[in-house]
């Protein structure tokens, strides 16, 4: 249940390295407001309802791209798309994958740990690194990155960018989705859910990290509740709540 925590809170005092994810990048991006209700003062947005059909297909992804992770050898479609690439074989790889672990970088001018769990990361002959990131949906319409709420998704393979350079590999700006869009024009469920996978390049900039991560600090830092996002769902929603509870 939903409360005020008392841990993961960042201290503007404290002298030890604070961790920030890339989902609380991404939050304050969206809403300065509940990132600092967040991180600083411990009170979260309510959790929601975990997306287990989209972690299966992201399992069985990773299984199917391992497969030629440990043959060294392309993955059919990559042929079909002329990656000329291979799934990346590192020691660090099922880390990197971790959540509350993945790869990590010490900001020492924010004194933040930067971190983030990749889905998976391939490699071209030249020894340059793509950033690989699997998606899952079901839907009749063009599957692009033009939506929306998908700049979130560009902003989240950025971040990985960055992060490996900051781990001084050399990585490419095009990184790659692998989508997965689940077949609704079957005749028949029989007990089976068929799906289309196709891959969308992306090319990457990842310039806006280093402002925003101090914008992040100066919030932290501030003993003043920052101003909502403007598209920010939740911080309308609290606000009447108050209203009429105060009322009652």
């Amino acid at each position: 249940m939903a409360g005020q925590r008392s841990r993961n809170l960042y201290n503007p005092h404290g002298s030890d390295p604070f961790k920030l994810s890339r989902s609380k990048i991404e939050l304050f991006t969206e809403c300065p407001r509940c990132f600092y209700l967040d991180r600083r003062l411990g009170v979260g947005r309510p959790p929601g309802f975990p997306f287990t059909l989209n972690s299966a297909v992201d399992t069985l992804l990773k299984k199917e791209f391992d497969i030629h992770r440990a043959r060294g050898s392309k993955h059919p479609l990559m042929e079909v798309y002329g990656i000329n690439a291979v799934p990346f074989q590192h020691e660090m790889m099922d880390e990197w994958r971790e959540n509350f672990k993945g790869i990590q970088y010490f900001h020492r001018l924010t004194n933040f740990v930067i971190t983030g769990a990749v889905d998976d990361i391939w490699v071209t002959p030249k020894g340059e690194l793509i950033v690989v990131d699997y998606k899952a949906t079901s839907t009749t319409s063009e599957i692009t990155l033009d939506a929306e709420y998908r700049g979130g998704y560009k902003r989240q393979m950025e971040i990985y960018q960055w992060l490996l350079r900051k781990s001084d590999f050399k990585v490419s700006n095009t990184g790659y989705f692998v989508y997965a869009n689940g077949d609704k024009d079957k005749e028949a469920f029989d007990a089976k859910l068929e799906f289309k996978v196709q891959i969308i390049p992306y090319t990457g900039d990842d310039k806006w990290i280093e402002g925003i991560l101090l914008k992040i600090k100066k919030c932290l830092d501030g003993e003043t509740i920052p101003l909502a996002g403007d598209k920010c769902e939740y911080c309308p929603y609290r606000d009447a709540a108050g209203i009429y509870e105060r009322k009652a």
